[in-house]
């Protein structure tokens, strides 16, 4: 089997989903794909711009950086990122002169761009989304629900944005993207996407179940990998360790003996056992005792008032994989 790039990636859910009822007279045409599952010839695709006005979504002749998968989708399946998202990166979201956010690879319906505006602009009234996606007929679907701070362009890991190409994102968000992908490619696709961000911009790139019950993400700045987020529906939980499955790439391999994140997941299992009398009291008072019988070991990050919703966040340093790999 041909290699792929260290930079070829699309979100990967796992099973195909219907795009939403479209707009009478509205159109899609399916993308000229090579056996290989790239798109070798450019389509062209009119993108609006948010003011009624259209453009091409990319420069004709130049092929995007990643591979056409088959990019199904759910309603809501990233809230718990979105709301991480909106609550841990607010300063930076309030601050900031160009609040424009990239949701890439948002796949076969624009249901995940639409609900990052609305949980942005809970923080920043006048945030912008920018849904990336290099399936030329997934642009032309999303067409009709591109309004005044959501725009829709043809693209990959290149980052097409409106306003050029030295516009740089306050946040990129690539969920269900790096899954299918080989272990030693996720280096170069952060180091390129990092290398967008405005100078306080965060990259969240991360894996979740198709309903968005459990999500394991990585935050990134500009300088590279900076903490880890498990999160969870707490109901659907046996124990912490079931969130091993949603490991990003970065570490899905390495949950094995004489690794960190196994023996972060073996330690936060230990914690969830010993907070079992509290089960009484409902999966929330347990997770929160557990999390806080783990903090005298492991270097918690962020707001522990997010332990509530669900959510630990861990240095990337204590969990990062032994012999290097990613950065």
């Amino acid at each position: 089997m041909a290699r792929r790039s260290p930079v070829s990636a699309v979100r990967t859910p796992a099973a195909p989903v219907p795009a939403p009822s479209r707009p009478a007279g509205s159109a899609t045409r399916e993308p000229a794909v090579s056996a290989r599952g790239r798109v070798p010839v450019p389509v062209s695709v009119s993108v609006s711009v948010g003011n009624g006005s259209h453009r091409p979504a990319r420069t004709p002749g130049r092929r995007p950086l990643g591979n056409v998968t088959r990019g199904t989708t759910n309603p809501n399946r990233l809230r718990r990122m979105d709301r991480w998202i909106a609550a841990e990166h607010a300063a930076v979201l309030r601050r900031t002169a160009d609040p424009v956010a990239v949701d890439l690879g948002y796949g076969a319906a624009p249901w995940t761009p639409l609900e990052l505006l609305g949980r942005l602009r809970t923080v920043r009234p006048d945030a912008q989304v920018v849904g990336i996606e290099i399936d030329p007929a997934r642009v032309a679907a999303a067409l009709p629900y591109a309004r005044p701070g959501l725009d829709f362009l043809h693209g990959g890991f290149e980052l097409p944005l409106p306003g050029g190409p030295g516009r740089a994102p306050v946040l990129i968000r690539a969920a269900n993207v790096l899954r299918q992908y080989d272990e030693d490619e996720v280096a170069a696709v952060w180091q390129r996407l990092c290398a967008r961000l405005a100078p306080d911009g965060l990259l969240v790139e991360g894996t979740c179940d198709e309903i968005g019950r459990r999500h394991v993400w990585v935050a990134l700045g500009p300088e590279g990998p900076r903490t880890v987020t498990f999160a969870a529906r707490l109901g659907s939980l046996d124990t912490p360790s079931d969130l091993a499955e949603r490991l990003p790439k970065a570490l899905i391999h390495r949950n094995v003996p004489g690794e960190p994140v196994h023996a972060f997941l073996r330690d936060f299992d230990r914690a969830w056992a010993a907070a079992a009398p509290l089960s009484a009291l409902g999966a929330r008072q347990r997770w929160r005792a557990a999390v806080a019988h783990l903090a005298t070991d492991w270097p918690l990050a962020g707001d522990p008032r997010r332990h509530r919703q669900g959510e630990v966040t861990v240095r990337w340093a204590a969990l990062a994989p032994r012999g290097g790999g990613v950065a």
